[in-house]
């Protein structure tokens, strides 16, 4: 089943910032709900792990991410990634292209284009599902995404030495464990959505 997503953002930081952060693929693996970086391979292969929680039940899936190319004067990024669950009963893979565009001096968007396709019980959930749950994590990583940007816009972001990545450095004095992500969560509001949408559609 492959699953297209097309997305932007506003994030409260300049485009350079934004731009700094999205080069760091681990603090941008922070961002996402459930996620971590767990090897840097080398300057463009990654090892990572989601852990998604089912109520009282855990799910581990380990993967790679490829960062197939990078170009600063357009502020892109494309990613790659793939994985399969511990029990090898589920398979997912990435195409992922973001971009950063600014608004103005202390502003931007935050511009992200993807395809995702999985296999075996994960394939279950159906398009509709799919679109949902994704929806759902992304706008939970904007979330994350934006206010780490914002931080490093602060005046009060600690100072490195010259030439130093702020952004690693940041990550460096406080990178908190990732919360699992909370399928329950997600589905409650996916649910709600759902309503949402009925009763709209039954006072038209």
């Amino acid at each position: 089943m492959n699953v297209r997503i097309e997305k932007d953002f506003p994030v409260p930081a300049s485009a350079d910032v934004a731009w700094l952060l999205l080069q760091d693929i681990q603090s941008v693996a922070s961002c996402m709900p459930g996620a971590s970086i767990t090897e840097r391979v080398d300057a463009s292969h990654y090892k990572g792990l989601v852990a998604v929680k089912f109520g009282p039940a855990s799910m581990s899936f380990r993967g790679e991410v490829e960062v197939k190319s990078i170009d600063p004067a357009s502020h892109t990024l494309r990613l790659i990634g793939k994985g399969i669950d511990g029990t090898g009963g589920s398979g997912a893979s990435m195409d992922l292209t973001a971009r950063v565009e600014a608004v103005n001096g202390t502003s931007c968007k935050l511009v992200g284009n993807s395809e995702v396709s999985v296999s075996g019980r994960a394939a279950a959930f159906g398009g509709r599902m799919m679109n949902s749950v994704s929806d759902q994590v992304l706008n939970q990583f904007a979330a994350n995404f934006a206010a780490r940007a914002q931080s490093l816009q602060s005046p009060t972001t600690p100072a490195v030495a010259d030439g130093a990545n702020p952004v690693v450095a940041q990550r460096m004095e406080s990178s908190p464990a990732p919360a699992q992500l909370n399928a329950l969560a997600l589905a409650w509001s996916i649910v709600k959505d759902w309503l949402r949408a009925l009763f709209s559609a039954k006072k038209a």
